[in-house]
């Protein structure tokens, strides 16, 4: 039977100084959670040694081997004792711990990862000798002199092996091995002029390289667009914004993928403050409200983003491994964020992601030949009329297909004079519309190949746009409730709505205080209609509770703004004439967002003339 009270005893509780060996365990409980929180620790030194080169080996998703070995200025030999001892670190020396410009500043790693695990320290000083320690399980042998040409090699063997019970929640080999793959990838994004290897050397050898990121050459963006096409992939860098603005002392910069190269989880979101890998729910929420108007609620945007700022602006000194920080004015970086990426996207105009065209012509691409027939595909060599020739053609042959169009579900536009002084419309982005196909899907020619644009989605995106422009410019009108309605609420939770009022009395929702934890609900947009106000409090709070702001009445009123937009845009099934079509391909390249739907999926796929050719065999 359990005990009444489990906190008292008959015998008086004694306090103890517990001794180093237990105080380092209980450390690198905090401080080593799995073997991908060692690599971390370890590959952090490294890049605080100013090292160009850092190879990682880990044999059985590093819970026999994880092994760093740099080319830093290395520590001297007398210095390796030191090392070993807790919170003793070359990276600051205690007088203020607001200006940390390192990775590491506790000196707690070394020190706990020896208490739990077999290390083994090899490191070599410009002009001395190299020279080695080793620690099991807390105990420290002598140092002894080694062979090392340059820098710092860390071996670390039997994680955890003096904390069994550690053991029992362990993953398998490959869950850790990926997730030191992660903490790696994260690590070489931040330094893209630093050379990382990673090789799994399970089962004895050379093993295998997992991951390797060459050092990059460059500029600033140069250098980390390239290094996050080797990390995130060609797809992610092909597809992404760069991103570059300051406000108040806090510089952001990096790369952000276009809506339409969404995810379907929050996988591919890479956030770092000061060159630190963060996972910081404050910014995470400030890159979800900046896609908040082009991504339903289930897709996530790619973006991986850094904030640079002066060390006095950031306390990274609020979580063991460093994986969470904390502003002085959280308000500035999270406005610099949504503001930013708004304003890229707004400038990247009608564009949508190169892998939506990628998908179309994977589904258009003939099956592959069974293996019984393996005849090889014949290539034909064709030449490319010209652009006269091309035109010729097409004004020849366009009347007989525009009688076909009265029977068929498709229609052939009659390319309508242009001023002389205006470029033709098919060298335009969009270019000239030459048909529309089951009355929905229009067909334009560019210069270098052509675009099929879904008109419905195209004139909704449009219509959208145009409706939140005039909100914006006259205001949400609010309509005053009759009776006001009460909602009782506790006093913090009331505190906390009354922060945000005046914000939400520009979307329409006005409130005031009602006397202790209740508010009056006086006014609610009159776009929504009838609104449960209750439930509506209700939602924003647990918004502000969870990301610290709220949209939830933006949210809606978006919603209606877009069902709106939804019912007065062209319909599927209506045949346009030529000249509809070709204002709607100059209104979308005017228009910014027009490239993905109120969904976040794209209005238009452009498939190049190269991949055209090359699907019906041409070279």
């Amino acid at each position: 039977m359990a005990q009444a009270n489990p906190n008292i005893s008959d015998s008086r509780p004694v306090i103890r100084q517990l001794d180093d060996a237990a105080i380092n365990r209980i450390a690198a409980g905090e401080v080593v959670e799995r073997p991908a929180s060692a690599v971390k620790e370890l590959v952090e030194n490294a890049i605080d040694a100013g090292s160009t080169r850092i190879a990682i080996d880990i044999a059985d998703g590093g819970k026999t081997l994880i092994r760093v070995t740099d080319d830093g200025c290395g520590i001297a030999a007398d210095d390796l004792p030191l090392a070993l001892s807790r919170h003793a670190t070359s990276k600051i020396d205690g007088s203020d711990l607001l200006n940390i410009h390192t990775f590491g500043f506790r000196g707690e790693a070394l020190p706990s990862l020896g208490a739990v695990g077999r290390l083994t320290i090899t490191s070599r000083v410009p002009g001395a000798e190299a020279a080695s320690v080793h620690v099991s399980g807390g105990r420290m042998e002598a140092v002894k002199p080694a062979a090392l040409r340059v820098g710092t090699v860390v071996e670390l063997r039997d994680l955890f092996f003096a904390t069994p019970a550690r053991l029992k929640f362990m993953r398998t080999d490959r869950a850790e091995a990926q997730a030191i793959t992660d903490t790696v990838k994260r690590l070489a994004m931040a330094e893209p002029a630093i050379t990382f290897t990673l090789r799994d050397i399970s089962g004895g050898g050379e093993g295998r390289v997992t991951f390797r990121a060459d050092r990059e050459n460059g500029d600033l963006f140069d250098a980390l667009h390239a290094r996050l096409a080797r990390v995130i992939g060609r797809e992610f860098a092909e597809n992404a914004l760069q991103i570059d603005a300051t406000r108040e002392g806090i510089r952001l910069y990096g790369y952000a993928a276009l809506p339409t190269y969404s995810r379907g989880a929050a996988v591919a979101q890479y956030l770092f403050v000061n060159g630190r890998p963060v996972r910081d729910k404050m910014l995470t929420g400030a890159l979800r409200a900046a896609y908040f108007d082009f991504l339903s609620r289930d897709r996530h945007p790619a973006a991986a983003l850094f904030i640079d700022c002066d060390p006095t602006l950031v306390d990274v000194n609020v979580h063991p491994a460093k994986s969470e920080v904390r502003f002085r004015d959280p308000g500035v970086a999270r406005g610099l964020i949504v503001s930013a990426l708004r304003h890229a996207l707004a400038e990247a105009g009608h564009r949508a992601s190169s892998t939506v065209a990628n998908a179309t012509l994977g589904a258009m691409r003939p099956e592959a030949a069974q293996p019984a027939q393996p005849a090889p595909a014949r290539v034909y060599q064709m030449d490319r009329p010209s652009a006269a020739a091309r035109h010729t053609a097409y004004r020849a042959q366009a009347p007989g297909f525009a009688e076909l169009s009265q029977d068929y579900s498709g229609s052939i536009v009659e390319p309508a004079p242009v001023a002389a002084e205006e470029p033709p419309a098919q060298d335009l982005p969009l270019g000239a519309a030459r048909g529309q196909v089951h009355e929905n899907y229009i067909i334009a020619q560019t210069a270098d190949g052509m675009v099929i644009v879904d008109q419905h989605a195209a004139h909704e995106r449009l219509v959208y746009e145009k409706l939140k422009h005039q909100m914006a410019e006259n205001g949400v009108a609010a309509q005053a409730l009759l009776i006001p309605e009460i909602v009782e609420l506790s006093d913090g939770d009331c505190a906390r709505l009354l922060a945000v009022a005046d914000d939400l009395t520009r979307l329409g929702l006005t409130l005031e205080p009602f006397g202790g934890g209740a508010i009056a609900v006086r006014e609610t947009p009159a776009i929504l209609g009838e609104v449960d106000a209750r439930a509506m409090i209700l939602d924003i709070l647990d918004e502000l509770a969870d990301q610290g702001e709220s949209q939830t009445v933006q949210a809606r009123i978006e919603a209606i703004l877009s069902r709106v937009a939804c019912h007065g845009s062209v319909r599927s099934g209506r045949r346009m004439r030529a000249e509809e079509m070709n204002a709607l391909l100059r209104e979308m390249e005017a228009t910014p967002h027009s490239g993905q739907c109120n969904h976040g999926r794209p209005t238009y796929v452009e498939l190049k003339l190269s991949d055209i050719e090359r699907l019906f065999g041409r070279s």
